[in-house]
């Protein structure tokens, strides 16, 4: 049942309920609704996912061989976010000593570009293994790394925001990363997955970094083009990035974005005002720093405020706007699924 609402959410139809998904990493809250241990037992994670009705994962998949094992890239170590601190990692380092080494820097010569055919094969074997492994959810295909995530991963902020002081040999760059990018798109396109994220943070907290007449000129007519590659062999398309891009929300869906995934500093209210006829949502107005820090008026609040607004929107996926870490109180989380779960039918 959850699948059918998922694909019909997807497709702008009707389904008796809001449709549902989550970002979690709260070992105890799946412990707690499932019995049993993440960290131990894989059969964790579908049953939390059967329990509190996803109908959609978040998944991306970027080949079968990291960029670390093929060439340069940037560590920029990592905060405690996980259970225990276990992603903590405190190594930094950077293989590009100047600027200039960025500005030379080629995508598609560093990390190659794989047999097509093969990245075919391996995108969708894995797609129809995650897919048996979750059959009451939509299991999408993804690709993380698109454009600016790319050049995060590679260059590290630093050396990334010196180059792109440079918008024309920076430009130039980019076009390398989204040659790698449309290879992989390509691959993805031929595989039989429904529905594709694709996933690039190209903002911060305060929205972008760069000019906005260069994500015109430089980001977006390439998003296009990779989104049209998926197009024609009918994927939906679901755009997903961090940050504050509310300026750019018209542009992305004017780009061919068939959906938005988005953190709550983007505008919910200006999201489901232009496109909520018309395009998938996956969000809400819960943050989880009100699931952490909140009272369960407030949670309840949230939730209220969000059904409100895109309750009647047919393409709306209700998810807590950027994540449920492990620091989110059991008893919150409980708390705010029993309140959604009650009121989210049509």
């Amino acid at each position: 049942m959850s699948y059918e609402i998922g694909m019909k959410t997807l497709r702008l139809e009707f389904s008796e309920r809001v449709a549902h998904t989550e970002y979690c990493s709260n070992y105890d809250l799946i412990h707690k609704v499932t019995g049993l241990d993440p960290t131990k037992d894989d059969n964790a994670w579908r049953a939390f996912y059967d329990a509190w009705q996803f109908d959609l994962l978040w998944l991306t998949n970027d080949g079968p061989v990291s960029w670390e094992k093929l060439g340069r890239v940037t560590d920029m170590g990592h905060a405690e976010f996980l259970e225990g601190g276990v992603d903590k990692r405190e190594t930094v380092c950077c293989p590009f000593e100047d600027v200039e080494q960025v500005l030379e820097f080629d995508a598609v010569e560093e990390y190659g570009l794989p047999d097509l055919d093969e990245l075919v094969r391996y995108y969708e074997n894995w797609h129809k293994s995650v897919q048996a492994a979750h059959p009451n959810q939509v299991c999408p295909g993804g690709y993380y790394k698109t454009l600016m995530s790319g050049a995060i991963q590679a260059f590290g902020w630093e050396m990334l925001l010196l180059a792109a002081a440079d918008r024309k040999r920076f430009d130039k760059v980019l076009d390398s990363f989204f040659e790698l990018s449309l290879h992989h798109f390509r691959a993805w396109a031929k595989t039989s997955i429904e529905v594709f994220i694709c996933h690039d943070d190209m903002v911060w907290t305060q929205g972008p970094f760069m000019h906005p007449d260069f994500y015109r000129s430089a980001i977006f007519p390439r998003y296009k083009r990779l989104w049209e590659v998926l197009h024609e062999t009918g994927k939906i398309v679901l755009f997903c990035s961090d940050g504050d891009w509310t300026m750019f929300v018209d542009e992305i869906a004017e780009a061919g974005a068939d959906g938005f995934i988005f953190e709550p500093l983007v505008s919910f209210e200006y999201v489901v005002e232009r496109c909520g006829k018309t395009h998938i949502i996956v969000g809400s107005k819960v943050d989880c720093r009100t699931l952490t820090f909140g009272t369960k008026e407030q949670i309840k609040a949230e939730i209220d405020e969000t059904l409100k607004l895109a309750k009647n929107c047919l393409g709306f996926v209700f998810a807590v706007g950027n994540h449920i870490p492990s620091n989110v109180p059991v008893e919150n989380a409980l708390f705010y699924f029993d309140h959604l779960s009650r009121n989210w039918w049509r």
